[in-house]
Formats: C-alpha cells, sequence, structure tokens
C-alpha cells in the first residue's frame, strides 16, 4: 500500500456521499464499466464489451472505500499501462487535472473538479448523488471518450486509492473488433426497423396483401425479396426480453445496453444523462467519414427505438431532454433528418406547466430536461443542455437550417423548387395515427385522424422517399433509420386488424429503400425488428362470415379454423395498397403468446385503443384491450398481468439487400449487426 496517496490523476466524473449505508463492509470495486464477465464471474469469455478501433466510450467504475474513509485517487489502466498521462495541477485546496493527450484529436479543457477534491470531500451537487443501498462514502469515477486502436482482447483494470493510502483495484476486459481492408465499400446505410415485427408479423402481412392459392403465396413482400436472411438473437444486457431502447442501441453501438437506457451503459448515479456512453455509428462514421444521419419514425420522435440512433440517456422517457439532444449534439450525430410524431416537446411551455395540460400540446419539462456535467461536456465535446421548458424547438430547428413540415402537404411543399439540406418533420402531438386510421381517412372515413386533429399525415413511404431525398444530398453518405413503430404499439394492445396495415405500411417503406439502393449500388439496406412483441401466431381462420361473426360476437373459440379448416383467407387489396377492409368472411385469425386477458371480437374496432402520450385522446377510444369488446366479446384468458401483450424473447429474422448483404447470413447476436455495417461501410464489403 502507498503510504500516501498518489497526486490524483485523473478527475472526470462524480464522487459522492451516500447517507445511511452500513458500516462493516470490505473495500471493493462494485461496478466496472465497460461490462465484462472477467470482472463479473472471473471468466474471460464470453467478451461483453466490443468496439471499433477508435470508437469512444467511457471507463467507470464504483468504488467502495472502508467505513469512515474516502477515495481521493484513481487511475484506469488498459494492458497495465495508464490510460493518459496527465498533469495534476494545484488550485487552491482542489487539484486540477491538465490531460496531456487527445481525445478524438481535440485537447480537453480543465477538466470537472464539483465532486472530488485532494480531501475527498464533496460539493454536494445534486447530480453527483448516487444511488440508494451503496456503502457509505462510495464514490463513481469516470474516464469519458476513451478509445483504442489496437484490435484483439484487451485488459482493463481500476485502481483507487483512500485517503489513508489504502488501493482498491479490480480487473476487467473488452475486446477492439478489427475491421477488413478490400472490396468496395457502401458509402449509404439504410437500417429499416419493424418495431416487434417477428415472423408472424410478416407472414401475416403476405398473406392479407398478396394472398395465397392452393398453397403458394401469390407475391412476396418487399422484404421477402431481400436477397440474404438471418436470425438475430435479441437479449438486452440485463434480460432475455429486450425492451426497444437496448434492442436498438445494441445494433448501432455494438453494446449490450439495460432495459430503458440508450446510448449508455448502466451506472451507479441518479442522473439521467451522465451514464457512461458509447459512441454510436451515426457519431463514429460522422466524425470518420462525415456521414449524415436521418431518423425516420412513425411514432414520436422521442421514442426508444429513433432515440436510440444519437442520444445518450438512462431513462427513455425524458422526452424534453431526448429532443434537444437531437439539435444541440448535431455536429455528433450528422443529424439532417427526423421526421415522425412528437411535436408535443417541440412546444414551448413556459410555465413549466403540467396542470393544466397547456392548450398548445406542449408536454416539455424541465423534470425530464438535462444539464450535462463538465466532464461530458468536454470528454465529448457534447452540447451543455439547460432546463428551458419555454424552449421553441421548431423555431430553434428552422434557426439551424432545418425546413420544417407539419403535414403532408407542407412536407410536399418544401420540395416544391428544391430539395431542403435538412429536413424537420413533426406530423402528430405524440405518436402518429396508424396505417389503418390514416388510410380510412385518405378514403373520406376520417373520424379517427379528424379526432385527433391530425387529418394530413403522411405515409411511412412518403416519409421515407423524403428522407432518402435529403440524405442523397451529401457525398459522403449516410446512415438513416426508417421505423414502422406501431407494429410494436398495436401489437401490445393486441389489434389483429391495425398491426397487419401496419405490416404493409413498413414493407411499402422496404419498397422505397430498395428502389433507391438499386438505383445507388453502393448502399446497404438492412430490414429487422428490435424484438418480437406479444407472441403473435396465425392460428387460422374464422368459418363463419362476417355477417355470421356480427351476428355473434362473443362466439370466441368456436369459430376458430384451424388446419384444413382454415383454408386461405381473401383479402382485396385497394388501389392504394392497402385492403378495402380486414372485416371479410372467413377471416385470418391471430392468437398471442405473451398476452393479457382481453375480450375478443374477432371484429375490427372502429377507434384505436387509447394511446396514454397524447396529450388530447378521443373519448370513443377504449382505454384498454381489457375494456375493448368487454360487453360484447369472449374473454381470452392471457399470461401475463396487466392489460396489454408483452415483448418475447424470442429471435427475429434480419434481410439484407444491397452491397455488403452477404455478411448477414446465419444465426448472430444483435451487436454482431453493428460490427457488419461498420465493416461493409469502413473496409468493404
Amino acid at each position: 500500500m502507498h503510504a500516501t496517496p498518489p497526486p490524483l490523476p485523473l478527475v472526470l466524473a462524480a464522487i459522492a456521499l451516500v447517507a445511511g449505508a452500513a458500516d462493516g463492509h470490505a473495500r471493493s470495486v462494485s461496478r466496472l464499466t465497460p461490462p465484462s464477465e472477467l470482472f463479473a464471474s472471473g471468466n474471460p469469455a464470453p467478451v461483453i464489451a466490443r468496439f471499433l478501433p477508435g470508437q469512444r466510450f467511457d471507463l467507470q467504475a464504483t468504488v467502495q472505500p472502508d467505513p469512515g474513509r474516502s477515495i481521493t485517487a484513481f487511475e484506469f489502466y488498459v494492458d497495465g499501462m495508464p490510460t493518459r498521462n496527465d498533469t495534476t495541477v494545484p488550485i487552491g485546496s482542489d487539484l486540477i487535472v491538465i490531460p496531456s493527450t487527445a481525445v478524438r484529436s481535440t485537447i480537453t479543457e480543465l477538466q470537472d473538479t464539483r465532486c472530488i477534491s485532494a480531501q475527498g470531500r464533496t460539493t454536494g451537487a445534486a447530480e453527483c448523488r448516487l444511488v440508494a443501498g451503496l456503502p457509505a462514502n462510495s464514490a463513481v469515477v469516470s474516464q469519458r471518450a476513451y478509445s483504442h486502436a489496437e484490435p484483439g482482447m484487451h485488459t482493463l483494470k481500476v485502481v483507487a486509492w483512500q485517503d489513508d493510502g489504502a488501493r482498491i483495484s479490480a480487473v476487467g476486459n473488452f475486446e477492439i473488433v478489427g475491421v477488413d481492408a478490400g472490396g468496395a465499400t457502401a458509402r449509404n446505410i439504410i437500417i429499416l426497423l419493424g418495431d416487434g415485427m417477428g415472423a408472424s408479423h410478416r407472414t401475416a402481412a403476405r398473406i392479407m396483401a398478396r394472398g395465397y392459392a392452393q398453397g403458394k403465396a401469390k407475391g412476396r413482400l418487399a422484404m421477402d425479396e431481400f436477397s440474404t436472411t438471418g436470425m438475430v438473437m435479441t437479449a438486452s444486457l440485463n434480460s432475455i426480453v429486450t425492451d426497444s431502447a437496448p434492442g436498438m442501441q445494441n445494433y448501432v453501438n455494438g453494446n449490450k445496453g439495460n432495459n430503458n437506457e440508450e446510448g449508455v451503459f448502466p451506472d451507479d448515479t441518479r442522473d439521467a444523462f451522465d451514464n457512461p456512453r458509447i459512441e454510436y455509428l451515426s457519431e463514429y462514421l460522422h466524425a470518420l467519414q462525415g456521414k449524415s444521419l436521418g431518423i425516420v419514425t412513425t411514432a414520436d420522435v422521442f421514442d426508444a427505438t429513433p432515440a436510440a440512433n444519437a442520444v445518450h440517456t438512462s431513462a427513455r422517457g425524458n422526452g424534453t431532454g431526448i429532443v434537444d439532444q437531437y439539435l444541440d449534439d448535431r455536429h455528433l450525430t450528422g443529424l439532417s433528418v427526423l421526421m415522425g410524431g412528437g411535436r408535443k416537446w417541440f412546444l414551448p411551455n413556459a410555465a413549466n406547466s403540467t396542470s393544466p395540460q397547456p392548450l398548445n400540446g406542449s408536454q416539455r419539462r424541465t423534470a425530464n430536461d438535462y444539464v450535462l456535467p463538465d466532464d461530458v461536456v468536454h470528454g465529448w465535446g457534447a452540447s451543455r443542455g439547460a432546463l428551458d421548458a419555454g424552449r421553441d424547438l421548431i423555431a430553434d430547428f428552422e434557426s439551424a437550417g432545418f425546413a420544417y413540415a407539419s403535414d403532408r402537404t407542407a412536407l410536399d411543399a418544401a420540395f416544391a423548387t428544391r430539395v431542403p439540406d435538412r429536413l424537420l418533420g413533426l406530423f402528430a402531438y405524440s405518436n402518429m395515427n396508424v396505417s389503418y386510421d390514416k388510410i380510412a381517412g385518405r378514403r373520406g372515413h376520417g373520424a379517427v385522424v379528424d379526432a385527433y386533429g391530425f387529418p394530413d399525415q403522411p405515409m411511412l413511404d412518403e416519409m421515407a422517399e423524403r428522407a432518402l431525398q435529403v440524405l442523397a444530398k451529401n457525398p459522403r453518405g449516410f446512415v438513416a433509420l426508417i421505423e414502422g413503430a406501431s407494429i410494436d404499439k398495436q401489437s401490445h394492445l393486441m389489434d389483429s386488424d391495425r398491426w397487419p396495415l401496419e405490416v404493409i405500411e413498413f414493407d411499402r417503406a422496404v419498397a422505397v429503400a430498395r428502389r433507391f439502393a438499386d438505383a445507388n449500388p453502393d448502399t446497404l439496406v438492412i430490414v429487422t425488428a428490435d424484438h418480437e412483441c406479444s407472441g403473435a401466431a396465425i392460428i387460422g381462420a374464422s368459418t363463419v362470415s362476417q355477417a355470421q361473426l356480427e351476428a355473434n360476437p362473443s362466439a370466441g373459440k368456436t369459430i376458430v379454423g384451424a388446419y384444413e379448416a382454415a383454408r386461405f383467407p381473401k383479402y382485396v387489396i385497394a388501389a392504394d395498397g392497402y385492403p378495402q377492409t380486414t372485416a371479410v368472411d372467413f377471416r385470418m385469425l391471430i392468437g398471442y403468446g405473451a398476452n393479457a386477458d382481453r375480450y375478443e371480437t374477432w371484429l375490427p374496432s372502429a377507434y384505436p385503443t387509447r394511446d396514454s402520450q397524447q396529450p388530447f385522446s378521443p373519448s370513443a377510444s377504449p382505454a384498454n384491450p381489457n375494456l375493448r369488446n368487454q360487453a360484447t366479446g369472449a374473454l381470452i384468458t392471457g399470461q401475463v398481468a396487466g392489460e396489454q401483450a408483452v415483448h418475447t424473447a424470442t429471435d427475429i429474422p434480419l434481410s439484407a439487400h444491397g452491397r455488403g448483404a452477404r455478411h448477414f447470413t446465419g444465426v448472430f447476436d444483435n451487436t454482431d449487426v453493428f460490427f457488419k455495417l461498420a465493416q461493409v461501410a469502413i473496409g468493404g464489403e
């Protein structure tokens, strides 16, 4: 042990007191980030954390000193070498660190010392507080924006010193995955993500949109025509069943994340925006190649899947801070297109009001906004943020050069004379209406879209077409995320009429992307999902006509035709590409393996089940699937508590087309997708 602690080698994050913990614990490191099995169990495999050469990520540890002691110094080592050679300068009673090395060729400024000093005291900054349950005087220490260039396995060691000189250390590992040179690279990468879309979802859409004759499909979906298909394992860092946040993140930063967290590893601080970051594909390729980023979704743009391409937070629900980060950190991501719902986060709420609801629909709140600590700002070059519920974010996007479209008519008008350089489209307060209801509105039956107040919303393929026009202006290429979000949302609600049309709408966007790739051969397109939702299964078809079903809506299981009794349901497709109606004789019937209780009539609902994220929701919408059809339908008992179906751990298909598609065969982990995409973009096919 050292007789006295060495000079503080690097201070880049919070160290804070936690009151009320029991004495008597042994000093230890309770968390080492990046996560590894070597640290968790002593086994070097499987390798948990993997990165590209030069990809940035934070190093962090939670250190628990002896009772009554505090941490005064720490250092990280990779392969036995200190990660930095910094100069420690005393200023008053504090020690300030001036890094002598660069992070991505940028010299970092003076580091944050609010939460640690040479005496190990704390300042009590609220954002430095740790989670409950840790021993007293526990410390979280971090080095921001570290990167390593050499491919292969590497050991990571943290060493911390108490105020009495006692030494605390732990060891983990990580891998740098090399990129093989050779072959033509992909200038453009298009990720089409059908949220919650499993194999059954794809099959149901094919049955409805293309039909079958004597056992043969009469046509294929656009995604069926892709040259290569593999299967993806979807688990998150902390569960076999992922939610959408790590489900997306795992594809675009190569690392497992906890459920509900985006672009970060878990930590032991309360601040949702200071978690250890991992550089996204968009950030990496923007820094390396100057690529742009485009995000298109039918969800609220703050939602987990779109945000997990550009935003770093441990709280996927922190909408105000999420949308602010889109704009304020566009210099890191290259964001050029953002389209979907979510206008409620962009409209000013100067009074920071929660009740009553602001009349303009704003749900901006200081409670889910952020201000980043100095170490994140200086380490990553990130914008600090502000608690600014009164911000007019649409105006700020426009000031930054984004053309703004509030509906389909405005979207078309934005392209009337020239393709804009940047594009923002916000077509609803929160999630956009689903295709079932948007199409009804276009056919003159717009009760639902009128009730929601947004009768002129574009379809996903129309948004995708416009987004690709904007992104194609960058000669260095782009990364695009195009999401069919409500495949998942309507599967949660077990709405067997609405989610199949969501898959059809999504597949029309797939066709747009394929046409773009065929015209631009240096493009790679993948179609996949972040997870499966609801355990959807095509159990057969109705054995009665629609009129008979309407006359007996509580028939339940008695009209389910299985095996040969299912025959081949027939849907008529209108000129707009969608079924004239889903209420056909002998209709396809969907069951769910991960469902809550529901009342089933096998009939379409006039109004979608209520969306709790909407500031204003039509009273005609049923509150939840357990109340929908309660007076008329047959009770179908579920496997899970609550009111909605849930995600499952089922593997999901991934189909690829274009340059480098051959890499996406077999069965692979969701994090493998990131390295396959990078290989094609950097090293070539």
